[in-house]
């Protein structure tokens, strides 16, 4: 089991006690931290909002935080890249979403949600070669925060994505998406 925070952490043993296996992997920018003297609103800037650790290599993590950074790790959080300047159209935004295929190994998926920015554009990515390049997969998908991807386990080019608007559906890997309808509530 992995937690994070602004680092990721796990623990030794039984959950015992917990160690770090990443440094801080935000942006850890001053004017969006708390200050502690109240006033700081709901939501605490600079953490970690997604991971996903692939489950077909062991070690194999997808981190992704509030402000906007995308990291892998493929050896259990001994070396870490960051891939937010691989990702073309990166929007820097909240990675709502981080998700390692369990059909390729090298295959990863990435959503993002502006509506704290007010930008409510769809953003999807995905990469097949462990995040040095990324493909956008939000063509064809309505104006709406994306707040999760997934993949079929049996069928890769088969992928739905939830927005605060629907639930999407793709045949083709994301190039045409079609709206759940049928009794699917929006709300």
């Amino acid at each position: 089991v992995h937690h994070g925070r602004n680092a990721l952490v796990k623990p030794p043993f039984r959950g015992e006690a917990w160690e770090e296996v990443s440094p801080d992997l935000t942006t850890n920018d001053p004017a969006r931290l708390t200050t502690g003297k109240g006033g700081d609103g709901n939501i605490q800037f600079c953490t970690i909002t997604t991971l996903d650790e692939s489950p077909l290599v062991e070690g194999l993590l997808w981190v992704g935080t509030d402000d906007g950074n995308v990291w892998l790790t493929r050896d259990g959080g001994k070396k870490w890249t960051l891939l937010n300047a691989r990702i073309v159209g990166n929007p820097g935004h909240w990675v709502s979403r981080v998700l390692a295929s369990a059909l390729d190994p090298g295959t990863a998926y990435v959503a993002y949600t502006g509506y704290r920015s007010d930008d409510f554009r769809p953003y999807v990515y995905k990469t097949t070669d462990y995040g040095q390049t990324w493909t956008s997969l939000a063509a064809g998908l309505p104006a709406g925060p994306v707040n999760v991807i997934r993949e079929d386990r049996r069928q890769p080019r088969l992928l739905f994505a939830g927005t605060d608007f629907g639930v999407y559906a793709t045949l083709d890997g994301g190039s045409a998406w079609t709206r759940l309808e049928t009794g699917m509530p929006t709300q």
